[in-house]
């Protein structure tokens, strides 16, 4: 593990950052962190981490633009742009750019369209695929220099997923999507530190915010794309929201604890499980940045650790398909509606996406091929009748020792037709808080993503520029750097 990589959310004693809990609002409270922080609060142990994060998002960013839904993104946003448009952004890995807001969407796109990007885990949300679009944009558009992009890259992730903390679940639970929901709030106050915007203007921020977030789970039934725009709207949402609050725009003084703030409205009967107090607890001392999980597979966080057991039994036993007489999964409750039904889909992916999503096929797949990687959620293998027909022998079952959400745990029991059965449980997911990615296991997935674009040398470039932004980098060069 490399050195300032930490394993869990660094706790440093730093009082004139954590508001009161007796202030009005949670937004108060947020504003307030957000508008005295400085680059000296923050240890160097998450600045470094920080670092690391959009490193590895810049390198999935690279690998998506070799995909389809990347190309037909672009399509799209290129059809809608004024080719008298001055000053264009830069879009991740292609050119020519677009209008620099389009080239934010398109961004978010890009990060989070493989669903390889990291999580926070106890948050269930992705915070860097709408942090990073949101910072990088506004940064270079600004010509701001790296520390202070990395300053509100880790305000907009902490507010981020510490409201995904606070719902405790019940976002998943109720459809919808906390990455693009909850990512407009945290990069209200990420673009709101950048544009230099007063407490009170940040305040107002997140109540505009309130009124344009959104995500919806529908995507799951048909494997539709949406999922992989969420992120990119909610970056620009909150990049809008904060330049509407910065020219005296008033936004809701209530937007999470509220009538119909953010949790009553979107939870409903299930606002009741919610812990609103902890989304600010700690705030400016328990840095959640440390405890974002980089994701090790290409699938959607909830699967990783069934995959990892299951790949770990196959090859452990030298397992072929025939030998198998049926695969049981103990999976948490709260999981089952993402990633185990509806049955018949699950179990026959019909494109990329299902497939990142199903149990069934990521444990037949990690069983057939010892693994789970970019190769096994293409059209052709996807579509193998090996990998199908032991999907079609693949349960779940509920597992009565989940710690769901701190982590996804996942147990595989594998029975043969000779009556013998072989179990592996993964209590902690690789790459959370607890069991992290290292900064050269990072180095290492990031190269390898980024081949799939560049060559070695202009790879090693882009990750000196990453990881020197908080030197003498400034956001226009590493945004130079990533253009196509």
């Amino acid at each position: 593990m490399s050195k300032g990589v930490a394993t869990l959310p660094i706790k440093a004693k730093r009082t004139r950052l954590s508001p009161s809990i007796d202030a009005a609002t949670i937004a108060q409270r947020f504003a307030s962190f957000a508008a005295n922080l400085t680059d000296a609060d923050i240890p160097l142990s998450t600045r470094k981490r920080a670092k690391y994060l959009m490193l590895d998002a810049i390198g999935i960013a690279f690998a998506s633009t070799q995909y389809d839904f990347a190309h037909r993104t672009l399509s799209g946003l290129r059809a809608l742009a004024d080719p008298s448009e001055g000053q264009r952004g830069v879009v991740i890995g292609i050119s020519p750019g677009l209008p620099w807001r389009d080239a934010v969407v398109a961004n978010g796109v890009l990060v989070h369209g493989l669903d390889f990007d990291d999580t926070h885990v106890e948050g269930v949300v992705h915070a860097t695929a709408s942090a990073l679009p949101a910072v990088l944009g506004l940064a270079s558009r600004l010509d701001l220099d790296g520390r202070t992009m990395v300053r509100a890259y880790i305000t907009a992730v902490e507010v981020t997923s510490r409201l995904g903390i606070a719902a405790r679940g019940g976002f998943h639970k109720a459809g919808f999507h906390p990455t693009g929901l909850l990512g407009a709030f945290g990069c209200a106050l990420g673009a709101g530190v950048l544009l230099g915007l007063t407490e009170n203007q940040l305040a107002h921020a997140q109540g505009i915010a309130l009124s344009l977030a959104a995500g919806s789970l529908e995507f799951l039934d048909d494997g539709a794309w949406t999922k992989r725009l969420h992120p990119g709207w909610a970056a620009l949402a909150g990049i809008n929201a904060a330049t509407l609050a910065k020219s005296g725009f008033e936004g809701a003084r209530k937007s999470y604890e509220g009538r119909f703030g953010l949790y009553r409205l979107h939870l409903g009967p299930l606002f009741e499980q919610c812990d609103l107090e902890l989304a600010t607890a700690g705030l400016g001392t328990t840095w959640q940045t440390e405890a974002v999980a980089v994701k090790p597979l290409p699938a959607c966080h909830l699967t990783h650790a069934s995959s990892d057991a299951a790949a770990i039994l196959a090859r452990q036993h030298e397992l072929r398909p025939d030998q198998i007489a049926r695969i049981e999964v103990l999976v948490p409750k709260e999981i089952v509606p993402v990633v185990c039904e509806p049955v018949a889909q699950k179990k026959k992916p019909s494109s990329p996406y299902e497939a990142q999503f199903s149990i069934p096929y990521i444990v037949a797949a990690s069983i057939l091929r010892r693994r789970f990687t970019l190769a096994d959620i293409e059209p052709v293998a996807i579509a193998d009748p090996a990998a199908l027909a032991l999907a079609e022998r693949v349960e779940y079952a509920i597992d009565p020792d989940a710690t769901y959400p701190k982590y996804f745990s996942g147990e595989v029991i594998i029975h043969l037709n000779d009556g013998r059965a072989f179990r592996h449980r993964e209590a902690m997911n690789r790459g959370c808080a607890d069991r992290p990615l290292s900064g050269a296991d990072i180095d290492e997935k990031f190269y390898a993503n980024a081949a799939r674009a560049m060559a070695p040398a202009r790879a090693e470039q882009v990750r000196d520029l990453v990881l020197g932004l908080d030197d003498n980098v400034r956001a226009r060069e590493l945004a130079a750097a990533l253009a196509g």
